[in-house]
């Protein structure tokens, strides 16, 4: 047993429709099985919100309150960013989401700027960052940018994948039939949440463009469309809005739409495919649990990375990705797609490289890690003299 007492604070999104949510589970599971007592503290959007969970924080008895942290886990509230004053205990924060959003718009930027470089508040967690004894990013592009902004160095806490490989799943042959797709076809997957932000036209219209020279290619949308993110109607409609699309890329015998999928059936499709795709218009980085899916499942994948932003350390062109060094652009992701249908050692080095970037963590390790970390904030080694 460690002793520990620790309040996971987190929304209150359903693990079943929100990354973040599903996380926060295995991540409470995992520390339960180091012998961490987790205390369990959602908070609801807006000021009523951070009240009742500052008074459960400071009756709980906690030693650390660890905040996974996402605006739209809190609604896209600014009011949990006064967790850290108000709880009453040491203070450790995830980031989830970070470098695109403000807590209060109307702020100006310089504004932000000069609280920032002080230690004063920050444009998106509000005081989480300057009160946290430690912060956690999943990936070094957010780790650079609280660097750049608030001069605070961040430990790594690497996500997982999503979808855990299933030993146990068909053969290719068996899970093509089950999902309708062509059993001779170069299968493309896109896995996760499906969204606007995703780039799935652009993937669609990549597709259709290459169908010329690759008439066995054919696209698989694994993935449900409710999320937090997109609301039952709203997905709805882009639903209907994407297959509108297909159907004038000319691509409606070339796409399959799944749907949500349990996650043996998720594993299953995973392991037919022969490449995997992530054309987020956003890029793509390792904060996102179905591109390390992919990755674990071994497949050769393409991300898309914005032109303005900085390389993803992880991320390398031909090593363990195929980067299309930009987003909303058909042109560069035929050129991507083209690169790996083409080359079967590509294909297999990306493979290989991605593979190894997941390979040996897990649940068990990650909590030992933030066992560790709280452990180093009750009791911080003393400064060298």
């Amino acid at each position: 047993m460690t002793g520990l007492r620790v309040a996971l604070v987190h929304g209150r999104a359903d693990p079943a429709h929100d990354g973040v949510a599903d996380y926060t589970v295995h991540l409470a599971d995992a520390l339960d099985r180091q012998g961490v007592d987790v205390v369990d503290v959602p908070v609801d959007p807006g000021p009523r919100g951070l009240v009742r969970a500052a008074r459960y924080l400071r009756s709980s008895r906690a030693d650390v309150a660890h905040v996974q942290f996402a605006p739209s886990a809190f609604g896209f509230s600014g009011a949990p960013g006064l967790l850290g004053d108000l709880g009453g205990v040491p203070l450790v924060t995830t980031l989830h989401e970070y470098g695109w959003w403000s807590c209060v718009p109307r702020v100006p930027d310089a504004l932000w700027g000069f609280l920032e470089r002080r230690g004063w508040a920050d444009r998106e967690t509000g005081r989480l960052v300057p009160r946290s004894s430690a912060v956690l990013t999943t990936n070094g592009d957010h780790a650079a940018a609280l660097r750049a902004r608030c001069g605070v160095e961040a430990r790594r806490a690497p996500l997982l994948p999503n979808v855990e490989v299933d030993p146990a799943a068909p053969d290719r042959a068996t899970t093509r039939r089950a999902l309708g797709v062509p059993p001779d076809a170069e299968l493309v997957v896109f896995f996760g949440f499906v969204h606007p932000v995703k780039g799935l036209r652009y993937l669609v219209d990549a597709v259709a463009r290459l169908a010329a020279e690759h008439p066995r290619l054919h696209l698989l949308v694994l993935g449900g469309f409710t999320s937090l993110a997109l609301p039952e109607d709203e997905a709805a409609a882009f639903r209907e809005e994407l297959t509108a699309h297909i159907a004038g890329a000319g691509a409606g015998d070339r796409v399959t739409i799944t749907g949500h999928r349990p996650a043996g059936e998720v594993s299953a499709a995973l392991q037919a495919a022969d490449l995997a795709a992530f054309p987020f218009t956003a890029g793509a980085t390792l904060k996102s649990g179905a591109l390390l899916a992919a990755l674990d499942h071994g497949l050769p994948t393409l991300v898309t990375r914005r032109g303005d932003a900085p390389a993803d350390p992880d991320l390398v062109d031909g090593e363990t990705v195929v980067v299309a060094p930009e987003v909303r652009d058909v042109d560069v992701l035929v050129t991507a797609l083209r690169r790996l249908l083409d080359d079967g050692d590509l294909r297999g080095r990306v493979a290989a490289g991605g593979h190894a970037l997941v390979r040996g963590h897990d649940w068990d390790a990650l909590a030992a890690l933030h066992v560790a970390t709280y452990r180093e904030v009750l009791d911080p080694p003393c400064a060298s003299s």
